[in-house]
Formats: C-alpha cells, structure tokens, sequence
C-alpha cells in the first residue's frame, strides 16, 4: 500500500476544512514547504498538494507555496485545485509538479 500525504493550501497555509466549509478551516502549519519536508523525510514516495484557493477561484492561487514546495522535497508532488484549461495544467508541469 502507498500512503500519499495530501497537503490543503488556503491563504499559503496548511489547513483541514470542516465539511468543505471554506468558513470553518483549522490551521495546521503556517509554513507548507516545513510540512511537506517533514513528509518527504518520513518517506513518502510523493506529495499531494490542493490548492483551495484556487479550486474556490477556478485558477492556481497558491504559487508560490507550490513552487517552494516542489523546489524543496526530492519527490514527486501532485497538485489539484483550479486547473481549468491545459495552460494551467503546463504551468505547472514546467514548475516540475
């Protein structure tokens, strides 16, 4: 069995929603790419990263999270929220998700 992490970015920050209630999230970690370094060291094989933001806005909003992320954990890392048309998606994969 693969145990794949997943990571929910709101506002650049790690959070879990209640019932999918952008209104009612707790705040994990205020520093995603720590997490997601401490996931990698634990030994996930990859990373899941969704961006709610950019789910709620229909296009990526956490960039610069992502980007960090990917910049800092030697493993693969998947990303989904707000990924609407193909230039998106390419975007993306040229930051190396």
């Amino acid at each position: 069995m693969d145990v794949i992490p997943a990571i929910d970015l709101l506002g650049g920050r790690c959070v879990r929603l209640f019932q999918g209630d952008y209104d009612q999230s707790q705040v994990f970690d205020e520093d995603p790419v720590a997490v997601a370094c401490r996931w990698a060291e634990q030994g996930a094989s990859r990373i899941h990263l969704v961006d709610l933001d950019g789910a709620k806005a229909g296009k990526p909003e956490n960039w610069q999270a992502i980007t960090k992320i990917v910049q800092a954990v030697d493993v693969p890392v998947q990303v989904g929220g707000g990924l609407r048309d193909r230039n998106r998606v390419q975007a993306l994969f040229d930051l190396g998700v």
